[in-house]
């Protein structure tokens, strides 16, 4: 018995797609890439070509009037999620999109009842929860509690821009680096947890075009615990995770992107250490291929629109806070009114 495949339909010829998502996709043993949208019809079908796609369209409208397709990537700039993700749940289609799914946290309340209204499954695209080291480091914390009570978060996330006009420098389109990869430090520290901070903390380094080119910050957890991390678009490479518990420690090198080889999380307890070998993987296609069997077994995913929306919520506190001179902030709870 051949297994049913999801229909996909590319939202965008951004290079994301190309050299992660499509290919993951294609790998994965419960989707296939029907359709592929660009704004440019002729760059639309150069891209599809070039990746064996059958279809192409030169509007993002044609693709969600394709009634052949069943579920949408969407990794189109930050500022245009919003529109896309409301107009697509519209057209019935179920979508993966890229962080962040909106400006705002009104904007995701928004989105979260638009997907309940209109029945289709909605994730952002947070690709590394999947991978089996991450899964590994939430037990460690949440289950086996084998190294105590958890104290310390600490995680980097800095990457160097080398064109000046790349569109993470603008604020018009949601630049910047707390919603281009400090957004993953932020949903680390809110996994491992398992809460919600109550307060955040942040001071960062703008650019003349109005964007954090550099952010630190700490997230205050009701219980005492700190995440404290970092993010950067004008550092060397980096991506760190440093857990500490009341007993002992792990870390994770290259911890959002480890590549598909062989990866490693040490750990120390009582000055030894012990190393947690995970085979080679693809953590899109683990995320693909969750996605891909919620829709088609018509199951919940394992993260929720409002699970996003909380997440929007610690990164609006934290740029209050940066633009307040490093003042504490109260993280409002998501029942609470929210602004755009």
């Amino acid at each position: 018995m051949v297994e049913r495949k999801l229909r996909w339909g590319i939202m965008s010829t951004a290079n994301i797609g190309r050299v992660a998502v499509i290919p993951a996709i294609l790998s994965s043993k419960n989707g296939e890439v029907v359709a592929v949208a660009s704004r440019d019809a002729q760059k639309a079908a150069e891209f599809a070509t070039s990746l064996g796609i059958s279809k192409s369209y030169g509007s993002y409208e044609a693709l969600l009037d394709d009634e052949t397709i069943e579920a949408v990537y969407i990794p189109l700039p930050n500022s245009l999620h919003y529109e896309w993700i409301i107009r697509a749940a519209k057209a019935g289609k179920h979508i993966l999109c890229e962080k962040p799914l909106a400006l705002n946290a009104a904007q995701y309340l928004e989105i979260s009842a638009a997907v309940k209204e209109y029945n289709v499954l909605l994730l952002e695209a947070f690709m590394y929860r999947f991978h089996p080291r991450t899964e590994k480091m939430v037990e460690l914390v949440q289950v086996a509690g084998a190294l105590g009570s958890l104290r310390m978060i600490q995680s980097s996330f800095t990457f160097k821009l080398t064109l000046l006009d790349n569109i993470r420098l603008r604020a018009d389109l949601g630049g910047g680096a707390l919603m281009d990869v400090g957004c993953f430090c932020v949903n680390i520290s809110r996994t491992l947890a398992g809460e919600e901070p109550v307060a955040v903390q942040a001071t960062a380094q703008w650019t003349t075009t109005g964007v954090d080119e550099q952010l630190a910050g700490t997230l205050r957890f009701d219980n005492g615990l700190l995440a404290q991390f970092d993010c950067a678009l004008n550092m060397a490479r980096r991506e760190t995770v440093v857990v500490a518990c009341s007993d002992g420690y792990f870390n994770a090198p290259a911890a959002f992107l480890p590549g598909k080889e062989k990866v490693l999380l040490h750990e120390f307890q009582n000055r030894e250490e012990i190393q947690y070998e995970f085979a080679g993987c693809d953590e899109y296609q683990l995320m693909l291929e969750h996605f891909g069997e919620c829709v088609l077994m018509c199951q919940p995913l394992r993260y929720s629109a409002e699970e996003a929306a909380a997440n929007m919520r610690v990164i609006e506190a934290l740029y209050q806070s940066a633009r307040q001179d490093g003042s504490w902030q109260s993280v409002l709870p998501l029942n609470r009114q929210v602004r755009g």
